[in-house]
């Protein structure tokens, strides 16, 4: 039976569903890819360049519409390399419009749970934070996407094991 507070499973998940979108569509020269694992993990990972005035890679699915208003925020397990990625909610189907953002920090090879409370996210396009957009609103969840713009050059790798909502009070799993 799916869990209805579950967001991102890639056991259960179909990875046709996942579209990668890297700085190549404004000239950038990134790379990603998302593959899941035989543990039932999925993992964002591939090379980051700043070439061409270039510097991000992300991977994006459509969770929704999802009315999520009735918790906190998000908690997700992830092994990471050490980076600080985004996590990134949008609250539409628009492939280019208004996203919200919340950082990720990781440690290197290391599995952590983290909770990600919706007041976190950030209004953001483009790179840029638009001043007359509205805060996050949890009852209109479409998307969600992890993105690495850290200016780092080189390889990377998140792990996820899973994405669900979470609410005060209630235990890590």
């Amino acid at each position: 039976m799916i869990d209805p507070n579950d967001l991102v499973d890639f056991g259960r998940s179909d990875l046709g569903s996942w579209r990668v979108i890297n700085d190549g569509v404004m000239g950038g020269a990134s790379r990603s890819a998302l593959h899941r694992t035989d543990r039932a993990t999925g993992v964002f990972e591939g090379v980051l360049s700043l070439e061409n005035n270039g510097g991000f890679a992300s991977v994006r699915t459509t969770v929704g519409p999802r009315d999520l208003s009735s918790h906190d925020g998000l908690e997700l397990r992830v092994r990471g390399d050490g980076r600080t990625y985004q996590v990134r909610l949008r609250t539409d189907d628009d492939m280019d419009g208004i996203a919200y953002r919340a950082t990720l920090e990781t440690r290197p090879d290391e599995w952590i749970t983290a909770r990600l409370p919706f007041g976190s996210f950030l209004p953001t396009f483009r790179g840029r934070t638009p001043h007359d957009a509205p805060p996050l609103d949890p009852a209109r969840i479409h998307q969600v996407a992890f993105m690495l713009s850290d200016k780092r050059p080189g390889p990377f790798a998140l792990e996820v094991d899973f994405v669900r909502t979470w609410s005060a009070g209630s235990d890590v799993r």
